[in-house]
C-alpha cells in the first residue's frame, strides 16, 4: 500500500510540472486536473491539500531523490561530513538540471507571489547537516553548543541559496561553473573550520570576483 500510495503521489507531481511548463501557469482547478490525468479529487487530496502545497513539496521530493541515490551508495556511507555534503550537493544539483524549466518557473513564480517554496526544503537541508556531524571547536556549555549547531546548519543553508541563486544565472556548458563554485565553497567552509583559510579564501574570491563581474 505505502509503495503505491507512493507512486500516485509522484505521478501527480509528474503531471503537475508537466502542466506548468506546458500552460506556463498551474491548473485551473483540482476537478478539472485530476480528470485530465485519469485520478480523482480524493487521489489528489490524498496527498495534497493545495496546488501551493504541491508546489512547496516538489523541492522536498528533489531531496529526497537525491539523499535515496546517497544511500543505496555503500561508499557515501564512508565519506566524512565535507565529502558527504559535495555528494550531496552535486546530486541535487544534478536533478535541479534534470528539471531545469520546471524549477526557473517556479522560482521567478514564488518570488512574485511569496509562496516560499523551498523553505520547507530547508528545514529537510538543516536535519541533513545536523545529520553528517560536520566537526567544529567543542564548547564547554550546552546552551552555547545547540546555539551553535543552529548557527552551523543556518550558515550552510545560506551557503545553499547563494549556489542555487548562482545555478539560476549560469550559462556554462552543463552549468560546470556551478560544481566548480560547489567545491570552492564546500573547501573553503571546511577549512575555515580548521582555521586554514587563506589559500581557499583567496582562491574563491578570485573566482567569485571574475564571476561576479560579467
Amino acid at each position: 500500500m505505502e509503495e503505491i500510495a507512493t507512486n500516485i503521489k509522484k505521478a501527480i507531481i509528474t503531471s503537475y510540472m508537466h502542466y506548468v511548463l506546458e500552460n506556463e501557469k498551474k491548473p485551473h482547478n483540482v476537478f478539472k486536473f485530476a480528470k485530465e490525468n485519469d485520478m480523482s479529487e480524493s487521489d489528489f487530496y490524498a496527498h495534497f491539500p493545495s496546488f501551493e502545497e504541491l508546489e512547496k513539496e516538489i523541492f522536498c521530493e528533489f531531496f529526497t531523490q537525491s539523499l535515496g541515490l546517497l544511500e543505496k551508495n555503500e561508499e557515501y556511507q564512508t565519506f566524512d561530513a565535507q565529502n558527504k555534503l559535495l555528494s550531496f550537493y552535486y546530486t541535487f544539483f544534478e536533478i535541479l538540471t534534470k528539471n531545469r524549466s520546471y524549477v526557473l518557473h517556479a522560482i521567478k513564480s514564488d518570488k512574485m507571489k511569496g509562496l516560499g517554496v523551498t523553505k520547507r526544503l530547508g528545514k529537510h537541508f538543516k536535519q541533513f547537516i545536523h545529520s553528517i556531524d560536520i566537526e567544529t571547536m567543542t564548547i564547554p556549555e550546552d546552551r552555547l553548543n545547540s546555539f551553535k549547531d543552529k548557527s552551523i546548519a543556518e550558515a550552510y543553508w545560506g551557503q545553499f541559496a547563494f549556489i542555487m541563486g548562482y545555478w539560476e544565472r549560469d550559462t556554462s556548458p552543463s552549468f560546470e561553473k556551478t560544481d566548480i563554485l560547489i567545491e570552492k565553497l564546500v573547501n573553503t567552509a571546511f577549512q575555515l573550520q580548521d582555521i586554514k583559510p587563506l589559500e581557499s579564501v583567496l582562491d574563491l574570491g578570485k573566482f567569485l570576483f571574475k564571476e561576479l563581474r560579467k
